[in-house]
């Protein structure tokens, strides 16, 4: 089982990791061998992981920006990232927007169609533009970083939930298309986890006790939590895996609390 996980000159697009998640998961595919694109939408965000990781042993990294609200932008980072890689055996699709908290009542059109735009819609792109290579050598691993609150409803992040759950479904279906040709898609759901994006719900004491309150671990995920299992959906190690979720929550989902 050794080298189940070796991941040594596989190539691997992570978007979304100039920090929290998405910067974890970059550096642990690295480190598993991997040679890592580190995308977000500035450069010189991008470029201070990809220098550390290049900085230690394990697979290189290279730094290419994007906005993956842009379908322009999308189909520039695959083609940079196939001349530094060589091919893409890997993509990571965590980049995420959520530009409203509150009630769905009171989101704006321009702002729920933004939500989709980013968290769905480009995970789509990202398929149709890395599948082919993939299905013509008969191997490769889509994830898409979601979260638990796909399986729930909200009262301040409902536009969001709803976002995460069609990627539940997004990968379902594309694991039915790709899996014959020996392609696998999945899914991560954290729970709340302790980055910048996720700052409004754990940064206030009082808000952060009540998303811990049923959750039996009792404490904040770091980004950390989340890499082992990139590593594991990118790496032979779950070659028989494909159209799941792996829920990493602390265990929020098996009791009834938080937010």
């Amino acid at each position: 089982m050794k080298n189940s996980f070796d991941l040594t000159g596989k190539g691997a697009v992570i978007t979304g990791s100039s920090r929290g998640i998405g910067k974890a998961i970059a550096e642990a595919l690295a480190a598993h061998g991997a040679n890592v694109i580190i995308s977000s939408r500035k450069q010189p965000a991008c470029d201070l992981v990809a220098d550390a990781i290049n900085a230690r042993d394990g697979g290189r990294a290279w730094s290419v920006p994007a906005n993956v609200g842009s379908k322009a932008d999308v189909e520039a980072l695959v083609e940079q990232a196939k001349r530094h890689l060589g091919q893409i055996d890997i993509m990571v699709c965590n980049a995420a927007s959520n530009p409203y908290y509150g009630s769905m009542s009171g989101i704006a059109d321009e702002q729920f169609q933004k939500i989709l735009h980013n968290n769905l819609l480009s995970s789509h792109w990202f398929a149709q533009l890395v599948s082919p290579g993939m299905i013509e050598r008969g191997s490769g691993s889509l994830v898409f970083v979601s979260s638990i609150g796909g399986f729930r409803g909200s009262p301040v992040i409902g536009a969001y939930n709803v976002s995460k759950a069609a990627d539940f479904a997004l990968a379902r279906n594309l694991a039915i298309e790709y899996g014959p040709h020996g392609v696998r898609v999945n899914c991560i759901a954290p729970g709340l986890i302790r980055t910048d994006f996720a700052r409004a719900l754990w940064e206030d004491e009082d808000n952060l006790a009540t998303a811990l309150s049923g959750t039996p671990m009792a404490r904040i995920g770091e980004p950390e939590d989340i890499a082992g299992a990139a590593v594991f959906l990118a790496a032979d190690a779950s070659r028989y895996m494909t159209g799941q979720t792996i829920v990493i929550d602390g265990g929020a989902l098996v009791t009834v609390g938080g937010i």
